[in-house]
């Protein structure tokens, strides 16, 4: 593992009131002795007291460069556990550049994106999957994700893997201790115990595998297509909803000719909205091809709007789209109620099992009914954000899926009355590859490929 000493900005490089350079590594202290001028000239900061903050100048021989607050950390009460400073200079882009390449020149050297978080996984302070929530709490673009990382960050996930292994180690170390020493250590009637154990264990990873799709809904949003035929008013009611005019409407058919998106919040959750060119029969080769990427943006998407013009018949278009939404989960919006309607919602009846809804995009009415079914549609049916673990992490979600599996050959193992030892090496492989989620059984490729994703100076 490197030692060395390691330093780089922690801040977004841009003009602001403060920003801060991070050092971290055994060396911290003597970099900063050699850079940092204690206003009052008594000590140096490697003669101070852990978790202090000290007021002074950046310098650079005599050259003056910043006036700085600086907090010093000692090993190992630091988010590295190692020696670690971090210094709060003013925050315009050529005073930070200057203070770092000062303390590079002093000794450190500039951190790769993710070291520090990578030592205080090396060191022991956080497992893999803490890790990996670090990046997700910098990332997350809702509250309910922010929340689910938070809980990650905090080592949910850690504690529930663990739980599962230490279940499948304690039944595996018997049944080698067993067949080492048979004499005094017997498996007769073990397999019952072992199955119960291992479909407990099964249970536990199916729960956290299920919550993966509500984990990706979290995580990156609902991704909507507002989906109808032209001059619906699926423009309109996407103005509507991110609270400005960001699609053309008109009343020329087919204004749209491609998707358009936009992210809103709705009661802490992302709503990924795509508004799409309308549906119908065209021999317009542009229009053509933007009926195909609007349909399929709809085959791809968590949710569909379906909007009809209820002052117009519905026609062949429209029957297309109703067979198509028909299995697929969609709320259907009667728009321009505000002129005479000629659809009323027995003439989409076909669609009982969907939300349908009456609404006018121009005099903005149904829109918080629309918004309501939304909340419940998914926050009461498939989420309801509470103290369970929602698994976001793709690699997460197929280790759990690998886990599970072997653990469901060990039982088919057991029904086939194999030898012991068969349920040995499934149980082994299922306890390694739980062990790859939080750290404990990973090759220094892996770890490199996750830390890379990180910015710099995290």
């Amino acid at each position: 593992m490197k030692t060395d000493t390691i330093a780089a900005i922690a801040t977004g490089l841009s003009n602001a009131g403060i920003s801060i350079v991070r050092i971290s590594g055994d060396q911290a202290f003597a970099v900063i002795d050699k850079v940092f001028q204690i206003k009052s000239k008594a000590k140096r900061l490697s003669e101070m007291e852990s978790h202090t903050v000290h007021y002074g100048y950046i310098v650079d021989g005599e050259e003056l460069i910043d006036e700085v607050m600086v907090v010093i950390m000692r090993a190992p009460r630091s988010y590295t556990m190692e020696d670690s400073i971090e210094i709060d200079c003013h925050g315009g882009i050529t005073v930070t550049k200057k203070v770092l390449e000062t303390v590079l020149k002093a000794g450190a050297r500039i951190a790769e994106p993710g070291e520090f978080t990578k030592r205080a996984f090396l060191n022991g302070r956080i497992d893999l999957s803490q890790a990996e929530a670090v990046i997700d709490v910098i990332h997350a673009n809702n509250e309910l994700a922010l929340k689910n990382s938070m809980k990650q960050l905090k080592g949910n996930v850690l504690h529930k893997v663990k739980e599962v292994r230490q279940s499948i180690l304690l039944d595996t170390a018997y049944i080698e201790a067993a067949l080492d020493d048979p004499e005094h250590i017997s498996l007769e009637g073990f397999s019952d115990k072992l199955r119960e154990n291992v479909m407990g264990s099964i249970k536990e990873l199916s729960n956290l595998i299920d919550t993966s799709e509500n984990g990706r809904l979290i995580k990156e949003g609902i991704r909507t297509v507002i989906l109808g035929r032209p001059n619906a008013g699926k423009s309109s009611l996407l103005n509507l909803m991110v609270g400005e005019e960001r699609a053309i409407v008109t009343d020329i058919a087919g204004t749209t000719r491609d998707t358009i998106e936009e992210s809103i919040f709705l009661n802490g959750l992302c709503l990924n909205l795509i508004d799409t060119a309308g549906i119908r029969e065209t021999s317009d080769l542009v229009e053509k091809l933007g009926v195909e990427k609007s349909l399929k943006s709809a085959k791809e998407a968590d949710l569909i709007i379906y909007v009809i013009d209820a002052s117009t018949p519905l026609n062949q278009d429209d029957d297309e789209i109703l067979e198509f939404i028909k299995d697929r989960k969609a709320i259907v919006l009667l728009n321009k109620t505000d002129l005479e309607s000629v659809i009323e919602e027995k003439d989409v009846n076909l669609l009982s099992t969907k939300p349908i809804l009456k609404i006018s995009a121009l005099n903005q009415t149904g829109i918080k009914e629309l918004e309501k079914t939304i909340t419940e549609m998914f926050f009461e049916g498939n989420i309801s954000f509470n103290d369970e673990i929602y698994i976001t992490n793709v690699r997460h979600k197929n280790a759990l899926v690998e886990a599970r599996v072997s653990l469901e050959q060990v039982i088919v193992s057991i029904e086939n009355e194999m030898p012991e030892d068969f349920f040995s090496i499934d149980l082994m492989n299922a306890y390694e590859v739980l062990g790859t989620i939080i750290g404990e059984a990973v090759d220094e490729d892996l770890v490199n490929t996750i830390f890379k994703e990180f910015c710099m100076g995290k």
